[in-house]
């Protein structure tokens, strides 16, 4: 299906370059019994490699052209034909064979899935996702850093962080305009910092960084008397950006032991 017009309100841009394929299927490593799934497999340039090693695994495509080649090239491929953001992983999951993801994922719609998939953290092995450099430098950015932001919390909340291969834009049809890059997504299976309440941390944390330029002690106004008790264990002058995934917690933790000891307040 070479003649297939890269579509960009799908995001379109295809992985050509065999090299850097090979590179990413040694890394996956799939084996024959792996509960593997394939994001957005495209004109199938991983997924005939993939599926070599692991018959049994599945996709998920949005495009119906692409659907129509991939059953036809393919047969026996189980795919599901839908929009990824939207599908319920949980349908995948067999017990004792967590979901292993894999993906060359459409830059404009990386950021939303990735926050999707962690609400299926418990569900899934391993991920190995193509996204934009810049993102993956984003995944695992360090407090004090430019590229340090809600992203990075959130997802390092979740996961360990491992960037394993630059992906220049010749190796795409048609190349995209930004560097790119292979990550690697581990949930953990004990999360090193656990919050008390994981919707509270999000919030808290969506919060600080839509206020990143003030101090903890402006931008947490919201939340009231309960910032008072940081004041001992925080440095409130600080910013955003400065806190590591442990501190984040630590303060979410705080906000939620004096809202459980004070039911009658109002929350932000």
């Amino acid at each position: 299906m070479s003649d297939h017009q890269p579509r960009k309100r799908f995001g379109q841009n295809f992985l050509v370059d065999r090299s850097i394929i090979e590179r990413i299927v040694k890394t996956v490593n799939p084996q024959p019994s792996d509960n593997l799934i394939e994001i957005g497999p495209g004109l199938a340039a991983i997924t005939e490699y993939l599926i070599a090693r692991c018959p049994q695994m599945r996709v998920i495509e949005l495009d119906r052209d692409l659907v129509a080649h991939l059953s036809e090239r393919f047969t026996g491929l189980a795919i599901h034909s839908g929009d990824a953001l939207k599908v319920d992983y949980r349908q995948f999951y067999r017990d004792g064979e967590p979901l292993r993801l894999v993906g060359n994922l459409p830059y404009n719609i990386s950021t939303p899935l990735l926050f999707h998939l962690l609400s299926y953290r418990e569900l899934i092995a391993d991920m190995h996702f193509m996204l934009q450099k810049e993102v993956v430098d984003r995944l695992g950015a360090q407090p004090g850093s430019k590229a340090y932001g809600r992203l990075s919390v959130m997802i390092q909340y979740h996961c360990r962080v491992m960037p394993v291969i630059a992906v220049p834009p010749g190796a795409f049809r048609p190349p995209p305009k930004v560097q790119s890059a292979v990550v690697k997504l581990t949930p953990h299976r004990q999360l090193p910092h656990c919050a008390d309440d994981p919707v509270l941390l999000g919030q808290l944390v969506a919060h600080c960084f839509g206020q990143r330029r003030k101090t903890l002690r402006n931008g947490l106004k919201p939340y009231g008397e309960a910032v008072a008790t940081l004041e001992q264990e925080l440095d409130l002058t600080r910013r955003a950006e400065q806190l590591s995934v442990a501190e984040f917690v630590a303060v979410a933790n705080s906000i939620s032991r004096w809202q459980r000891a004070n039911p009658a307040v109002s929350r932000p």
